[in-house]
């Protein structure tokens, strides 16, 4: 009996010191555990918070914060005082509330920019056009919809609406807007610098009627020509005729293995309002040619271009090429009337 109490106790006092440090570990875990909870979740929920702790803030904030910031404009834009129109990439004031820009010189109080200069003999314009902006309608789309979506979560997860954004993307449906308008975009601006060669460029036009639109209409020495931009990063547009030799040969369009031969039907639509327009105006002679131009898409060092169903196929330097030909086809004075009656019968979207 005594031997059995004192091996029971020998266990024990054996035991129990290497037991102590085991203890203190766990309590030290457990420690470590709330204290990083009691940090976690107030960051989780802020984060779940998102743009409502922003808004709560600005609110208490009032006049203090500020909504005009000098930044490099992403997107081509106007000047909402002058109305000069200002590139990508050019230094302006950007107005967070009403989401306008403002050049530098207006902003300064300049007097060139705001006093009118010397009189001239000239009489002004009466009839200014509108060339529109190239993918304000798509980019307009593209914020709606990711708008709709992050309304939508918020609105679910009032908690974690935040965080959920922050983890996800918009799908595709709702990015392939942006992509295009930054297609529309790169092309407009490679449009309008064909300016100083006789070439006017009139971009994101309504179609009468419809809820489509004509990316691009450019009225130069080759003519007239209606153009729908795509982007299509990394693929390669190629023509391929289904038939046999000496019977009927159908050309369809792929690009990147899949068949896109919708959007030459697409252009073909386009083509045909544009033309019904002049016929209208009584400019029945001037020829009308439909182009469909691929953004940063991959083409071959020799050739590449071609043509589907009388649609031209091609990249924006090959296109610039091809609205400057050696011959013109219209004169500065037919350009300018030509120019004049789209512009008026198909607004900007």
């Amino acid at each position: 009996m005594l031997a059995r109490l004192s091996a029971g106790c020998g266990r024990r006092h054996w035991d129990e010191p290497a037991q102590r440090p085991a203890r203190r570990v766990r309590r030290r875990r457990r420690a470590l555990l709330v204290g990083q909870r009691e940090r976690v979740w107030p960051c989780l929920e802020w984060m779940s918070l998102g743009a409502d702790v922003e808004s709560v803030t600005t609110e208490q904030q009032g006049a203090a914060q500020p909504t005009m910031k000098v930044m490099r404009l992403r997107y081509a834009g106007a000047c909402r005082d002058c109305g000069a129109q200002l590139a990508a990439g050019t230094t302006a004031v950007y107005d967070k509330t009403t989401k306008t820009v403002q050049c530098l010189p207006c902003r300064d109080g300049s007097s060139a920019a705001r006093e009118p200069g010397p009189p001239s003999d000239a009489p002004p314009d009466p009839d200014p056009l509108d060339a529109g902006r190239a993918g304000a309608s798509a980019r307009r789309e593209y914020e709606r919809r990711s708008a709709k979506r992050e309304t939508r979560i918020r609105e679910a997860h009032p908690h974690l609406g935040g965080l959920i954004l922050a983890l996800s993307d918009d799908p595709q449906s709702t990015t392939a807007w942006a992509q295009g308008a930054r297609g529309e975009e790169l092309l407009g601006a490679r449009l309008d610098g064909l300016a100083d060669r006789g070439v006017r460029a009139l971009h994101d036009r309504r179609i009468p009627r419809s809820r489509a639109n004509i990316d691009h209409i450019t009225v130069g020495p080759g003519g007239v020509h209606v153009i729908d931009a795509k982007r299509y990063a990394g693929k390669r547009p190629e023509r391929r005729v289904d038939g046999w030799l000496f019977g009927n040969r159908t050309e369809k369009l792929f690009v990147g293995g899949r068949d896109k031969t919708p959007l030459v039907a697409g252009v073909h639509k386009q083509v045909a309002v544009v033309r019904e327009v002049l016929d209208a105006a009584g400019l029945d002679e001037v020829r009308v040619r439909g182009v469909l131009c691929f953004v940063e898409a991959e083409w071959p060092l020799i050739g590449g271009e071609f043509t589907v169903d009388g649609v031209d196929v091609l990249w924006p330097k090959r296109l610039g090429e091809r609205l400057v030909p050696k011959e013109p086809v219209l004169t500065g004075e037919q350009t300018d009337a030509v120019l004049r009656v789209l512009a008026r019968e198909l607004k900007h979207a």
